[in-house]
């Protein structure tokens, strides 16, 4: 069983995360029509199979492990209690911004890298400030998994692993965005940041 107060309010955010996606996914189908033609642009890379597997260890696998098992016990260490209540802050935060990243996104959302046609660039919301509010929700869920789960093994798993992920499938994501919307997407580049609002605007 879950080894502390803050393992087990990890477990909440982790199965409140779940949730998330598993909604938008099944909404997704839902709302998304069906095109005759098939995606305009789908990129298939055979590494991005491997690091989403990865990624998911990473996010699932080790912590459940850690939580429910006595596997991990050696690589165990002990952090004083603020550092916890922080995570939770942190955690929080993350499942806001990862559901509102999806709502904002709507239909033009997909697990893969795709464009539909009909598809549009949404710049509202909390895209209005930043490109990339999904993988800045992950960010705050790997850094909260990190402080809520002391063992240094399950802790920085989530991080490393999409870390790699997001370095290798978002400079491909923006050059796709950038060859379709071309010119509307280069003027949303200068006034957004990836992950984080921009100071200042060039």
């Amino acid at each position: 069983m879950p080894k502390s107060t803050f393992n087990l309010v990890f477990l909440a955010g982790l199965i409140a995360g779940c949730a998330i996606r598993l909604w938008f996914a099944a909404g997704g189908l839902w709302r998304r029509p069906e095109q005759p033609g098939g995606p305009v642009e789908v990129r298939r890379v055979p590494a991005d199979w491997l690091l989403l597997r990865l990624t998911a260890v990473g996010m699932l696998g080790l912590p459940l492990i850690e939580l429910f098992t006595g596997w991990l016990d050696f690589a165990v260490y002990h952090l004083p209690d603020w550092v916890g209540v922080v995570g939770a802050v942190v955690f929080v935060l993350a499942l806001w911004l990862f559901w509102r990243s999806h709502a904002d996104l709507g239909r033009q959302w997909s697990v893969r890298l795709e464009i539909q046609e009909g598809h549009a660039l949404i710049t509202e919301g909390v895209y209005r400030h930043i490109r990339h509010p999904m993988y800045a929700a992950c960010f705050l869920w790997a850094i909260a998994q990190l402080l809520l789960l002391n063992n240094w093994i399950a802790g920085p798993a989530f991080l490393a692993s999409f870390t790699l992920l997001y370095l290798r499938r978002v400079p491909r994501e923006e050059q796709m965005l950038l060859g379709h919307f071309a010119v509307e997407y280069r003027a949303y580049v200068a006034r957004t940041g990836r992950l984080v609002p921009r100071v200042w605007r060039s």
